[in-house]
């Protein structure tokens, strides 16, 4: 097995799979926290068996298509980042696939282009919409890949644009919004104390840092009135419309203490290792664990037992493999000489 992974490593770290797990868990808490509260809305699919057709698909397809969804457009964006940024790379970052000769460019497109067909067909299990909005974000990567990355201020709030869209493809009609901007916030916050930390050019100015914070308001407002649209017509009062009364509070308390814990753990280790890509990777890698354990906290704190066992299997499995394939990177980077 160890030998199969070596062979594949290349492409293993093209696609960027050791964190491709935080774009399955966000889409499988949509999945999840849909069949698990009946007061959401949803293809006829994602609702529970005794409100959907008996032939309707089980949990577990609807699992492995919202896998495929995630990881496919995860994969896609990591390929497409590598194939545009080759010459750069090849100056700043020679450790990459492409520009230390692992793979070529062609071989990097063909990946990126299967991995957008699979995104696709994982998306057609929750219909004509998931699939439009699947394309439509596929644009989006592209948008980020030749404008955003070189203009931070667009590139921070279309990035977080682009989590929070993929993680509503299984359900477009989702009532309760408050997860999905958990995450628009995080992958906002994240990528930005990464492109500080990691040194990345162009760095970002004073001005183009109230830009992103401009954007990220602008877009919560949106997404907060999508929430008051989609609210009980019969609850009275803005609160009630903004927090449904059949979510209580226990969820977002853990999800609370969650980031709390993130920031703790970012900042003691940027206190230890100091700014650099060294640190800058530490702090990506566990803003994608961090993902799941937001699900989790979400799903375990509305006493969805059940979901929450998945999702921190998910998340288990996620920090497992982050950790097997950093072996096997280091094993086909630096192998283990012995003496004679």
């Amino acid at each position: 097995m160890f030998a199969t992974l070596a062979r594949m490593a290349p492409v293993l770290r093209l696609t960027r799979v050791s964190t491709a797990f935080a774009a399955v868990a966000d889409v499988w808490f949509v999945i999840l926290w849909t069949r698990a509260n009946p007061e959401e809305r949803g293809i006829p699919g994602l609702l529970e068996p005794a409100v959907r057709a008996p032939d309707g698909p089980s949990l577990w397809l609807l699992l492995l298509a919202g896998a495929g969804a995630a990881m496919g457009l995860y994969a896609f964006g990591a390929a497409i980042n590598d194939v545009t940024d080759t010459s750069r790379d090849r100056v700043l970052r020679r450790d990459r696939p492409i520009a230390e000769g692992q793979i070529s460019p062609v071989t990097a497109a063909t990946v990126g282009s299967l991995s957008l067909i699979i995104a696709v067909l994982g998306a057609a299990m929750f219909g004509r919409a998931a699939v439009v909005l699947t394309c439509v974000l596929a644009l989006a990567v592209l948008g980020f890949n030749a404008l955003g990355r070189f203009v931070p201020a667009v590139g921070l709030v279309l990035l977080s644009l682009i989590y929070a869209g993929h993680m509503v493809v299984p359900n477009l009609s989702l009532r309760f919004v408050w997860p999905v901007w958990v995450v628009m916030t995080h992958a906002l916050a994240v990528s930005g104390v990464v492109h500080v930390v990691g040194r990345k050019a162009p760095p970002i100015t004073l001005r183009a840092l109230v830009a992103a914070l401009l954007g990220w308001v602008f877009w919560s407002g949106v997404l907060i009135w999508v929430g008051l649209r989609r609210a009980d017509p019969s609850a009275e009062g803005l609160l009630a419309k903004l927090w449904p009364d059949w979510v209580g509070v226990g969820g977002a308390i853990l999800v609370l203490a969650c980031a709390v814990v993130f920031v703790f753990v970012a900042g003691r280790r940027i206190r230890t290792l100091g700014y650099g890509q060294r640190t800058a990777e530490k702090i990506n890698r566990y803003g994608a664990l961090w993902l799941p354990l937001y699900a989790c906290g979400w799903l375990f704190g509305e006493g969805h037992l059940r979901a929450g066992l998945i999702m921190g299997a998910l998340a288990l499995s996620g920090l497992v493999g982050m950790s097997v394939l950093r072996e096997v990177y280091a094993a086909v980077e630096h192998p283990i000489g012995y003496r004679r």
